[in-house]
């Protein structure tokens, strides 16, 4: 088939909407809907019609938009069956194994809770691409709001064991702040310290730092990396298991 057409923009304080669309099908998804006006301005910018968003949780900023764009286009909102009851104008609920249909796209549906209880992520294995909300980050990862580190290690594990080459969309613009929490925990990683300068010097353009690659976060997102032995050390952390020193970063970028 024929790739999707994936279209980024900013919107609010720091968050991005994402359009996918599939033009053999007229098939327009907006993942997640963090602000009606400007995905209704990005939908009209590419004269897509929206029909469908996917919803990755039930925060507000991923969500506020849902009712206004339901009303103006009668769009299919699918979301976390977990967080059903907390999702305006949700007409279907998923988690994993399902998999979705849209057009001739077809998504699998993971669940990353932690972040929230009900999180789930949607991965388009075909198109090469995974839409994370709020449970992965470029070089970072998300609060830990409802769930446990150990259960936001394991979601975290699922999103590293996608294919390498797979590009990965995230809820927010945070990548120089996890880059420079990331370099100061591991201060021997050229590639990271190389990574923070490359996304400073994008911003400072005005530029998006994303999206991200699987690969990529391996080998520069230090909550990807709590075992390996330099980041273990630098928190004085050597044997316990690998979760807990996750758990440990986790509390220390909260106070950074």
């Amino acid at each position: 088939m024929t790739q999707p057409e994936i279209h980024q923009f900013a919107c609010l304080k720091d968050n991005y909407g994402v359009l996918v669309h599939d033009p053999e099908e007229a098939v327009t998804l907006s993942i997640d809907a963090p602000d009606a006006p400007a995905i209704e301005r990005a939908l009209a910018q590419r004269g897509w019609k929206l029909t469908h968003v996917l919803v990755t949780h039930h925060h507000a900023d991923h969500t506020a938009g849902i009712p206004a764009l339901k009303s103006a286009t009668g769009c299919t909102v699918i979301g976390p069956k977990a967080e059903s009851v907390r999702i305006p104008c949700l007409d279907v609920g998923v988690a994993e194994p399902d998999t979705l249909a849209l057009g001739r796209l077809e998504a699998k549906v993971l669940d990353t809770p932690g972040h929230t209880i009900g999180h789930i992520t949607y991965w388009f294995p075909k198109a090469n691409v995974a839409f994370v909300g709020d449970t992965l980050f470029a070089m970072g990862c998300g609060r830990i709001l409802e769930g446990t580190a150990e259960m936001m290690w394991a979601s975290l594990g699922k999103i590293a064991a996608l294919p390498g080459d797979t590009e990965l969309y995230c809820g927010h613009e945070y990548t120089v702040s996890n880059g420079k929490f990331g370099v100061a925990m591991e201060p021997g990683n050229d590639r990271l310290v190389a990574r923070l300068a490359e996304a400073e010097t994008k911003r400072a353009a005005g530029e998006p730092t994303l999206p991200t690659r699987v690969d990529v976060e391996r080998e520069t997102n230090v909550f990807l990396r709590a075992g390996n032995t330099a980041i273990r050390e630098h928190v004085g952390l050597p044997a316990v298991p690998v979760w807990k020193v996750f758990a440990n970063l986790r509390e220390r970028k909260n106070r950074f």
